[in-house]
């Protein structure tokens, strides 16, 4: 008796065990992300609005060196008040540019960051759909190669793919025209689910 009660003891403890089992898959986001022709999009709107601010730039660059080359043709025509009023105002120049590289870097990054926050949304809520089909617990990404060991476990990049190319195109800010990203799915036209 004592010995079935072992038995049945081991037997409980690997059922409970197998319970508790976890399903994890994995996927690159980066990879996922840069697949969706959304990024493609949003890549080009960050492109034209960092092309205008290098634009800015160049005019005020060119601005200060003109009056720059001005200031030293002038030379010993000047007075002192008249050459200390010209440095100044070439200093302040000088200043404001560099303010504007720096406040244009900022603006940069938060227009990066806006256009593509819709594209990571679709793309997690697209892992998400995928893992809740498949029973997954956890998705690790892969990208960011912070997983340094795991049991082998299920990529589901190609997975995630599929499900987003039959979700609607993410709406990118400031991208021109009022129609939507085509998805990639070839001979596949995404159709809206009725709730």
């Amino acid at each position: 008796m004592k010995k079935m009660n072992k038995w049945i003891m081991v037997l409980a403890t690997v059922v409970v065990s197998q319970s508790f089992a976890q399903k994890v898959a994995h996927l690159s986001l980066d990879s996922l992300v840069s697949m969706m022709p959304e990024t493609k999009v949003a890549k080009q709107v960050a492109q034209d609005y960092l092309k205008s601010l290098e634009n800015e730039v160049t005019m005020m660059s060119d601005e200060f060196q003109k009056k720059y080359t001005d200031y030293m043709a002038a030379g010993d025509k000047m007075s002192d008040l008249v050459r200390k009023t010209k440095e100044e105002e070439l200093t302040q120049m000088q200043r404001r540019i560099e303010d504007f590289r720096g406040q244009a870097q900022q603006d940069y990054q938060m227009k990066y960051a806006e256009l593509t926050a819709p594209i990571l949304d679709k793309a997690k809520a697209g892992i998400a759909a995928v893992a809740k089909e498949s029973g997954y617990k956890y998705v690790l990404d892969t990208s960011m190669g912070n997983v340094l060991y795991s049991e082998p476990s299920d990529d589901i990049l190609m997975a995630v793919k599929k499900k987003l190319d039959a979700m609607p195109a993410a709406k990118i800010p400031g991208a021109s025209g009022s129609e939507p990203v085509k998805n990639n799915a070839p001979g596949k036209t995404p159709t809206p689910k009725s709730k």
